[in-house]
């Protein structure tokens, strides 16, 4: 059904199905959406915040491989099925919608035109040199840009395989069965996940392990130890990468072994976009010098939706401002050290003088 919306020029707005009805209620509000989908089952939450807003709801079943997918409410008779076929896409369309994890303040809206979502895919499918001969099992939500652009889209884009969990979600427990099943060539995930997939490797290994090409984390920081644990483990490489929501998810890698080493502790290097640490006067600084990480490239959304204070804040001098604090090292790798966020904000204006004094306590803790 995401792949169905984006290509009828209508824009997707996922939403984790978890959520409470005062939380849909937000989201599909906040979107202005205009239809919810479900599954067969429907969800209660979500239907009571759908009616509450006068929005329709329509459920959507695939009862085999060979079936054709039915919608019901079905479509009116007037509408012509063939006409989806006269659409032509436009990169300026807005084809995906998605929130920040609001954790620092509300949630603000962020809209991905179709060519985010293709320039973000082709620089996914570039650092990792995807193609028709990969094969992923995903185990990560789709209602994350990690999951639905790292796993699904750039495989499907690349002539890849893709897998969802025989289990419904990740389960640690079935993961290298279905990994093997489908000849798994690598995998992306968060931090927690690799972790819960070594503790199990310890605890009850696999008889066999599918040879990987490479086993990719990103969302959070991975611990150096882990990733020489899975390196060890699994024997091939941990690839550490860098992404937001509001990039279209990727930003900077580590490259893939022949292409360079990857260094624990960094997140890689830019991949597909200008990247620039600044300081607060937009002057962009020299290697092993810390500010806030910026960028710009046609991944990167043009704004929030309706929030002129945060567009204010995140577009300057040219650049998007992440919002993340870090440094290039002499070979061009970033290493992030701290959120600016997170710092002291002294009479409404931020200190600069106490985040250049973390700066530099964070980069000799990561330099030693």
């Amino acid at each position: 059904m995401f792949l169905a919306v984006i290509r009828a020029r209508a824009t997707a707005a996922p939403l984790n199905a978890a959520y409470t009805t005062e939380e849909f209620e937000f989201y599909l509000s906040d979107s202005e959406s205009k239809l919810l989908l479900t599954a067969q089952e429907g969800n209660s939450s979500a239907q009571a915040a759908a009616s509450k807003l006068k929005i329709p709801h329509a459920t959507a079943t695939l009862s085999g491989a060979d079936s054709e997918l039915n919608l019901s409410p079905s479509p009116t008779e007037s509408d012509d099925p063939n006409l989806i076929s006269q659409l032509i896409n436009d990169p300026s369309d807005m084809a995906l919608f998605l929130h920040t994890s609001g954790t620092t303040s509300r949630p603000k809206g962020v809209p991905l035109t179709q060519l985010n979502l293709a320039s973000s895919v082709n620089n996914i499918k570039s650092v990792y040199k995807l193609t028709e001969s990969d094969s992923t099992v995903i185990v990560l939500p789709l209602f994350h840009v990690h999951g639905l652009l790292a796993g699904l889209l750039s495989s499907l884009a690349a002539g890849a395989s893709v897998a969802l969990p025989s289990a419904g979600r990740f389960s640690a427990s079935t993961f290298w069965k279905d990994m093997d099943k489908y000849n798994a060539t690598w995998y992306t995930a968060v931090p927690t996940i690799h972790q819960i997939i070594l503790d199990r490797h310890f605890s009850n290994p696999e008889s066999v392990y599918p040879k990987l090409r490479f086993i990719r984390s990103c969302s959070a920081s991975l611990a150096p130890a882990i990733l020489a644990r899975l390196e060890e483990a699994f024997n091939t490489p941990v690839l550490e990468a860098y992404a937001m929501t509001e990039a279209t998810h990727l930003m900077c890698s580590n490259p893939l072994p022949e292409d360079g080493p990857h260094k624990a502790g960094s997140v890689g290097k830019p991949v597909g976009q200008e990247m620039a640490i600044l300081n607060e006067n937009g002057v962009i600084q020299d290697a092993n010098v810390s500010g806030e990480v910026c960028l710009r490239g046609p991944n990167v959304t043009k704004g929030y939706k309706h929030n002129p204070e945060a567009n204010k804040v995140a577009f300057q001098f040219g650049w998007f401002h992440t919002g993340d604090l870090g440094y290039f090292d002499s070979d061009g790798y970033l290493h992030l050290v701290g959120r600016i966020k997170e710092l002291i904000n002294r009479g409404g204006n931020v200190n600069y003088d106490l985040i250049q004094s973390i700066m530099v306590q964070n980069y000799r803790l990561v330099g030693e």
